[in-house]
């Protein structure tokens, strides 16, 4: 049980279709312990395909459509990774303006493994501290970013991790910054 009580507070996952899916099981599993509301949001309604690594996972029902979804309604944002999920999601012009809004309105951002690469698409990560899986690093450093190899980096309401291996660390910030609120200094 987390130390952080978070109840009451929404929190939006953003993904698709190739998503690693522990990314997205592990720290939804740590929001809802804390008395979070996690809503899967994603680029079309159904379902869509997890994967563990390159091997096809579970499915998962998306509650709400991106284009329908309101950065408004939501206290957080998740971002996981998976390369096919970030990958389609990045050029998502939807799922941009979604995050964007996040940091608009100095929301807590969390984003693991490949999860950042929205990030650059949504031009809020300039001037940004982050860590990421290590091939998005020139990625992100051509961004703007400041890029570290580290278990967790949060930065002023954005946390990022490296992979499924600094989901505990990654789950815990998560959950203390949704505790947190809002953050000045979180902003596209």
């Amino acid at each position: 049980m987390s130390e952080h009580n978070i109840t009451g507070k929404k929190v939006a996952f953003l993904l698709t279709d190739g998503v690693e899916q522990v990314e997205l099981t592990s720290p939804w599993q740590a929001v809802k312990d804390a008395g979070g509301e996690p809503t899967l949001v994603a680029p079309s309604k159904g379902k869509l395909q997890g994967f563990n690594g390159v091997d096809k996972g579970d499915t998962f029902d998306v509650d709400l459509a991106v284009a329908d979804a309101n950065a408004s309604d939501f206290d957080a944002l998740v971002l996981p990774g998976g390369v096919i999920n970030a990958d389609h999601l990045r050029v998502d012009k939807d799922a941009q303006n979604f995050t964007r809004a996040f940091f608009e309105q100095h929301k807590p951002v969390a984003s693991i493994c490949h999860g950042p690469w929205i990030l650059i698409e949504a031009g809020v990560i300039k001037g940004r501290n982050v860590t990421s899986y290590h091939t998005l690093q020139t990625d992100l450093k051509n961004a703007g970013a400041t890029w570290t190899d580290e278990e967790v980096v949060v930065d002023q309401g954005l946390v990022t991790s490296r992979n499924p291996d600094d989901l505990p660390a990654f789950n815990a910030k998560v959950v203390e910054e949704i505790s947190e609120g809002q953050h000045a200094g979180q902003t596209a």
